[in-house]
């Protein structure tokens, strides 16, 4: 059972690594190089200009549910809304352009044209919801403060720091595999390997003994697949697989859509950063739009259609290539840092390290003033902490930084650095 509680973890990583580390990366370059004004123009609102958009974005990204995390944290970091940012993780897990050909050539034209349309329909479904559940109150606030723009100078410059400064790949590097491997890389390994003890503990043929049954056949699919992780393209073979062997069309296509769009990392990453309330959005559009797809496909696709589609004739037996041990081998490194930085040597600084300077800062005016400052702050690198009083109008930094880094990241954000308090 260890051994292949082992097996499984060691292979889920191959599969996952090269996805992570893409999506982490895609985080980085987003985070840096992408002006802020973007995700304000066309992703910030919580209707459904944003959620149309961030599906179209994301469903010919070639990123897994895992990888698909961190570009969403930090698309909604940037200031993409709650709404467009559950549109994007559902459609972009769904498919890419390298799994649209891949589906063509193992199960041809039909299949490869509905997956990509299922991505998007589903996204605009979790993201209509979204926005039914958090639009009305984001419209809400807006009336109760309609001078919340004019009064925060850097409501539209949120982490606008590395927009107009230090645009180099180092900061890429370090925002997309330190700072989120260490925001998430603990839910991230907890959800690996609960995904490794559900591959383990629920066999293949499990799923055969409901074929009789195509809505109980579908409904056994979500609830295995949708925990554990395939990406968008590692999922063709097993459900090509289970199709020869009597899996109904409709019942792959929810494997197709479901086991992409999430597993328990996701699940656990969603509910941590974004809340309860938008995981079970996620998982609510991901469900309900792989039954009503999976129920077209059964009525378009009668029994014999599986023996005219390319699937036939497909076998799914490979060894692992070097390359994704080598990055595995890389996540993993990457991962321990993360980790280690996070709760050793970050834990150790903050106790070495407890020198506090108090800054006057002008023109800070409500919470988001708070949060854009504090943010940006401890950004800075020898920065530990940072903590605004809006009451005295002051910053608290802790830490071993140079006060003219300080006034520099403040002068960018749009408010007045009044020097040190005495």
């Amino acid at each position: 059972m260890i051994e292949s509680l082992l097996d499984s973890l060691t292979a889920v990583i191959n599969e996952m690594s090269p996805y992570l580390l893409l999506g982490f990366l895609f985080a980085g370059l987003l985070h840096v190089y992408v002006p802020h004004i973007f995700y304000k123009k066309y992703l910030s609102g919580e209707n459904m200009s944003s959620v149309f958009w961030a599906a179209l974005f994301g469903v010919p990204l070639p990123l897994c549910s895992c990888g698909a995390i961190p570009t969403a944290m930090s698309l909604r970091r940037e200031g993409a809304s709650r709404s467009a940012t559950i549109s994007f993780l559902t459609a972009t897990p769904q498919t890419g352009v390298d799994s649209i050909l891949a589906t063509y050539s193992v199960f041809g034209l039909m299949f490869a044209i509905i997956r990509p349309v299922a991505a998007l329909v589903t996204a605009l479904l979790s993201g209509f919801i979204a926005v039914l559940a958090f639009g009305r109150k984001r419209s809400t606030d807006d009336n109760a403060t309609p001078q919340t723009a004019d009064a925060c100078p850097a409501d539209y410059a949120v982490d606008n720091y590395y927009d107009e400064h230090n645009k180099t790949w180092k900061d890429v590097f370090r925002y997309g595999y330190v700072d989120m491997l260490q925001d998430i890389g603990s839910h991230l390994l907890l959800g690996l390997i609960l995904s490794a003890i559900i591959t383990v503990a629920v066999p293949d043929t499990f799923l055969l003994m409901f074929r009789d049954h195509p809505m109980l056949e579908m409904l056994v699919v979500l609830m295995v697949a949708a925990p554990m992780y395939v990406c968008a393209t590692g999922s063709i073979p097993v459900a090509a697989a289970l199709m020869i062997k009597g899996l109904s069309p409709g019942a792959a296509l929810v494997l197709l859509m479901a086991g992409p769009a999430t597993n328990m990392a996701s699940i656990l990453v969603i509910r941590k950063v974004l809340g309860t309330k938008s995981m079970l959005i996620n998982l609510l559009g991901i469900i309900i739009g792989s039954i009503i797809f999976g129920i077209a496909v059964n009525m378009m696709f009668d029994s014999t259609i599986v023996e005219q589609m390319p699937v036939t004739h497909f076998c799914c037996e490979v060894e692992t290539p070097w390359w994704q041990w080598t990055f595995s081998a890389v996540f993993l490194v990457l991962l321990a840092n993360a980790l280690i930085r996070k709760y050793f040597v970050d834990n150790k600084k903050d106790k070495t390290m407890g020198k506090s300077v108090t800054y006057k800062i002008k023109g800070m005016s409500c919470n988001h003033c708070k949060n854009n400052v504090e943010t940006n702050v401890k950004k800075i690198n020898g920065v530990d902490d940072a903590s605004v009083s809006l009451e005295k109008g002051e910053l608290t930094v802790t830490g071993n930084v140079d006060a003219d880094e300080v006034k520099k990241v403040i002068d960018s954000l749009g408010y007045e650095f009044g020097g040190t308090v005495q």
